[in-house]
């Protein structure tokens, strides 16, 4: 998609998120407690035989989430200017935030190009899907030490969740050479009450790092 979009900018990414889910998603201000926004994720290793090239991201918002989108596409067709439009609108604001991915290796912080080599917004029933192509600055070996990413919204305003593993998909070519591991984290009652406790008014401390205790994390190992 020929576009123009900000740049983004590598780690450590801003932690300021509190109007993600109003700015990025329209998120209705009636909606009360943290998180105010879901999105459901899918993800697909980009690699060729010998080495990690990227993350194919597929997105899908929760319907109330989605509902302004929507109504700005009415009945556009796909690949219209209008859905161009409002995907790269979107796509501005997750680059701003640098994909809201952290990817590591041996402990230290892989980084991605500033653009995404591909991207598109599109409507699933009464869901908005953003997909795009997340493409590492330097492709990665895939044998070695494991490789591990999660996605989050730091400010846990919005909950970005992959349903279980079957959401992560390696290609067939690795399949035999390659698994993936989901760790989900299971915080303790007194973090999630006080996530709930919060409204839309509120943001927790920044350096309380709420969305990443509640963040997934992925990791990939070859041989």
């Amino acid at each position: 998609m020929e576009m123009m979009l900000p740049q983004a900018r590598n780690r450590p990414f801003s932690r300021y998120a509190k109007w993600l889910g109003v700015a990025l998603f329209c998120l209705p201000a009636t909606v009360m407690a943290h998180p105010h926004s879901f999105i459901d994720m899918q993800t697909t290793l980009v690699a060729n035989e010998t080495s990690l090239t990227g993350l194919k991201m597929v997105w899908t918002m929760d319907e109330i989430t989605s509902a302004d989108l929507l109504y700005d596409a009415q009945n556009a067709k796909p690949g219209s200017d209008i859905w161009k439009k409002l995907a790269a609108e979107v796509m501005a604001r997750v680059l701003s935030q640098h994909y809201f991915t952290d990817f590591y290796r041996e402990g230290k912080p892989v980084k991605y190009l500033d653009l995404p080599s591909e991207y598109q917004l599109s409507r699933k029933g009464d869901q908005a899907v953003l997909e795009f192509v997340l493409p590492l600055a330097k492709p990665q070996v895939l044998e070695g030490k494991p490789m591990e990413f999660s996605t989050f919204d730091p400010s846990y305003f919005v909950d970005m969740t992959y349903k279980d593993k079957t959401a992560l998909h390696l290609p067939p070519e690795l399949e035999k050479r390659c698994t993936l591991a989901l760790f989900t984290p299971k915080p303790d009652a007194s973090l999630q009450n006080y996530a709930l406790s919060l409204d839309k008014a509120d943001a927790p401390p920044e350096d309380m790092d709420l969305g990443q205790q509640f963040a997934q994390k992925v990791t990939l190992e070859c041989h």
